[in-house]
């Protein structure tokens, strides 16, 4: 190519060709994360690259996508369209239009890739795939939260991914103490919550101030954590949403023992709220020793779609494709076998049936470089 064709072949910032092997290989793991999912009773759906701007934006999961959703005028319609940024959005309008009398609870699965119009400091991508399962239907069962929660992990492992984090935490935790501060404080406890500065916290002659100083402590291991968070009086619906988050870590980890899966770490991190706009009562967030950024993330929300009033919960997670791509070791070529093109047909399919890829000659000869072995008088051989 000369340098004009060179400029030609560039793709904008955050996109790349997923070139062999590696579209290979995510394609298996997408598949091997469907079986996974499929042998759980989860059923898969495949929402639209794009939606009406005013469907896929409505209030909802949806509301908080604006910034990073790409939009186009229809053609057509002559309507402003929108380009998915997350597929949680379009589950929520699935299922309160669709599937809307369903049998509830009702369990869903999907694998689609998404786009952004930026990508961020630890996801520099701007088209990746996303791979995760929707249960809806279910309002308080702490059942189906741990549920959701294994089935990421099961999902990991069967993509091949070790010594897991599963760090959980309780959404809107932060801001249900923040209501209740004077506003003389509200600033300087934000400010010590975001900078994670304990210090500050206790300076602060503010009783919320103390309480979030205690919580902030309870940050690491699920046992250490709840013996933290015991001490402190928690109130209403809160002392609900601590209580929910201990049964649903000593299920998740009694679900691990049983499954013998020895290399899953539980956390608590009550503070940590970035992503979890729009969840309730249960985030959690999936990490890898082996692996930079996060694997994926999931919780509890209400689908709220567009005007309607009514709602119901649901819970899931999300993976993404791209990070768990990179715990992948540069897949082995397999073995392939040429065969010349003046041979049957029926021969070719004889040795697929036996496990080999099989390359056709051209006809001119040659035998093509990225065979390992050959087929001929009837036999096998390797190459070289």
């Amino acid at each position: 190519m000369n340098k004009k064709d060179d400029s030609l072949a560039l793709l904008p910032n955050g996109f790349a060709d997923l070139l062999p092997p590696y579209a290979e290989e995510e394609a298996k793991s997408i598949q091997a994360l469907m079986d996974k999912f499929s042998a759980f009773g989860y059923r898969r759906v495949k929402p639209p690259l794009l939606e009406f701007e005013d469907s896929l934006l409505a209030p909802g999961p949806g509301e908080r996508l604006a910034n990073e959703t790409f939009r186009l005028m229809d053609p057509v319609s002559h309507r402003m369209m929108g380009i998915r940024s997350d597929v949680t959005a379009q589950i929520s309008r699935i299922v309160s239009s669709r599937l809307m009398n369903a049998e509830r609870p009702l369990r869903l699965m999907y694998a689609n890739d998404v786009l952004r119009t930026r990508g961020s400091q630890m996801r520099t991508e701007r088209q990746f795939a996303q791979v995760g399962c929707e249960l809806i239907g279910d309002d308080n069962g702490v059942q189906t939260d741990i549920e959701v929660c294994v089935l990421a992990v099961l999902g990991l492992k069967a993509v091949g991914i070790n010594d897991i984090t599963l760090d959980m935490t309780i959404p809107g935790f932060v801001s249900s103490l923040l209501c209740v501060v004077k506003p003389e404080y509200r600033d300087a406890v934000e400010k010590a919550v975001a900078q994670r500065d304990i210090d500050a916290l206790q300076a602060l002659k503010c009783k919320t101030a103390q309480i979030i100083a205690q919580a902030m402590g309870a940050s690491g291991g699920a046992d250490d954590a709840f013996s933290v968070l015991k001490k402190i009086k928690f109130k209403g619906e809160m002392a609900g949403h601590v209580t929910r988050l201990k049964d649903v870590s000593i299920g998740v980890q009694a679900a691990l023992t049983d499954l013998g899966i020895d290399d899953v770490s539980l956390t608590i991190d009550v503070l940590e709220q970035n992503g979890f706009e729009y969840h309730r009562a249960l985030g959690f967030t999936l990490f890898s020793s082996e692996v930079r950024g996060e694997l994926g993330r999931g919780g509890c929300y209400n689908i709220h779609f567009g005007k309607s009033e009514s709602s119901e919960m649901a819970k899931g997670f999300t993976l993404y494709m791209d990070t768990i791509a990179q715990s992948s070791v540069t897949p082995l070529e397999c073995d392939k076998v040429f065969v010349r093109s003046a041979e049957a047909w029926s021969v070719i399919l004889d040795l697929q049936a036996q496990g080999w890829t099989v390359i056709r000659g051209t006809g001119a000869g040659d035998v093509s470089e990225v065979c390992t072995h050959i087929y001929e008088n009837r036999k096998i051989s390797k190459l070289g």
